[in-house]
């Protein structure tokens, strides 16, 4: 009975496991549409595009434009002791189910990168910048971005240490961070996050 009930629980881990490892690998795809999607409105970046899941700010603004609202939650399930983060509309209802309790808003909306690999895909990206606008011309924003060393270039890609520097040299644009959520077989959710700069 003890050896049934063994193998029995092996295989439901295995098959645990291996639907993660499909979620993940579908959220690598839908990462890469949220990629394709930047590179295609790289002239529209400057402002948020809420109904493509684009945000030009790390943090959503008030309606006065000026006010920076609290932290993002980017899975949805907020403690009560941190009951003040906003929460992203994974689903479009609303944050139905977020735990309750009082948020200061589900104002986050998703793109949805469609099904793949019988996964439900969505994601959401936010440039890492202090507020929206062109960071070029406008000296109060300020965007985290990859270190530059005088115009010149690493002759290593890849390598990190403290001889070489670790990125290319000259200008280039701000950081974007991809949030993707995918849903997959028997309720699995996966989240990843990915940073990139053009």
């Amino acid at each position: 009975m003890a050896l049934v009930r063994s193998v029995d629980t092996s295989t439901l881990l295995l098959g645990n496991m291996g639907f993660k490892q499909d979620a993940t690998s579908a959220a690598d795809q839908a990462a890469r549409q949220a990629i394709d999607w930047l590179t295609a409105n790289s002239a529209s970046l400057n402002t948020d595009l809420a109904s493509n899941g684009y945000y030009a700010s790390t943090q959503e603004l008030a309606a006065d434009g000026v006010t920076a609202r609290p932290p993002i939650d980017v899975t949805g399930r907020q403690l009560a002791a941190s009951n003040n983060r906003q929460l992203i509309d994974w689903d479009g209802n609303s944050c139905q189910s977020a735990t309750t309790g009082t948020y200061n808003g589900c104002t986050v909306t998703t793109a949805d990168a469609g099904a793949i690999n019988s996964n439900n895909a969505r994601f959401v990206i936010f440039r890492l910048c202090s507020k929206p606008g062109n960071y070029a011309t406008d000296a109060s924003i300020s965007c985290a971005k990859p270190i530059s060393g005088a115009g010149a270039n690493v002759s290593k890609k890849g390598e990190m240490n403290y001889a070489e520097q670790p990125f290319a040299g000259g200008t280039s644009g701000p950081y974007y961070r991809i949030v993707v959520r995918v849903l997959g077989a028997r309720n699995t959710a996966s989240f990843t996050e990915t940073i990139v700069h053009f």
